[in-house]
């Protein structure tokens, strides 16, 4: 089975839900505390895919995600871009999209030249969201439409129009809200690195997991798929 490691830290509360994510797909998940990773990186290579979850990573004191990243930068990198090499998945969800934005893992290649900040309610935001996915650069399929909730209060995706229109041609700004909860420039929900191997979202897949998670299943019925179970599904496919 695939071997897939969720990093938490103190703060993080979406680890057990995503580590059944991925178990609920036949994956094979493991949640480690980061401190694990740090002391040593080497051991991303026992895995496929590695997750950063969503939460509330030391307490968002300085900025959603800065300090979990400011940790990771400074020792796991190498070894992160070394699973990314060999064919591996990087996903980070939520508090695990800033985390990775402010890495500069996202977009990549050039440092951090984007961020998310505070949705323009000026509010924390928690509420369901419909998205697609725009692009065929990750390991979504152009056109798949999903339907996830949102919880955060810094979502909205900022950066210059240069960088945008290079992130557009390229085919990064995988994951659009089909009605902006945030402000988010350009409608991004989430994106992707140049390799199209690492992908950063605001939504929840983990949230989305059976079918009376969807918040109109006693008016339409029970889906036969949920949409995060699909998300989680391409995701190991991606590495099999």
């Amino acid at each position: 089975m695939t071997r897939v490691l969720v990093v938490r830290a103190a703060g993080t509360n979406c680890d057990r839900e995503t580590a059944h994510a991925f178990a609920a797909v036949g994956g094979n998940p493991e949640t480690r505390h980061v401190n694990e990773l740090l002391a040593e990186p080497a051991l991303l290579r026992e895995y496929r895919i590695l997750v950063f979850p969503g939460g509330f990573s030391y307490g968002d004191d300085i900025a959603a995600g800065r300090v979990f990243a400011t940790e990771l930068r400074q020792r796991a990198v190498p070894e992160i871009e070394r699973l990314v090499a060999d064919g591996g998945l990087v996903l980070g969800i939520c508090n695990g999209f800033q985390v990775l934005v402010k890495t500069g893992l996202l977009p990549g290649g050039e440092g951090q030249v984007v961020t998310l900040a505070h949705n323009d309610s000026h509010r924390y935001q928690d509420e369901w969201v419909p998205l697609h996915v725009a692009t065929d650069k990750s390991f979504l399929a152009k056109g798949e439409r999903f339907l996830f909730p949102i919880a955060h209060a810094e979502g909205k995706l900022v950066a210059s129009d240069e960088t945008l229109d290079r992130l557009e041609e390229n085919g990064q700004l995988v994951l659009r809200y089909a009605r902006n909860p945030n402000g988010s420039l350009r409608d991004v929900a989430g994106m992707c690195d140049r390799t199209g191997r690492i992908l950063g979202l605001m939504p929840h897949p983990e949230r989305h997991l059976e079918p009376w998670h969807h918040p109109t299943w006693t008016r339409n019925g029970l889906a036969a798929e949920p949409d995060g179970l699909r998300f989680f599904q391409q995701a190991i496919a991606a590495v099999s």
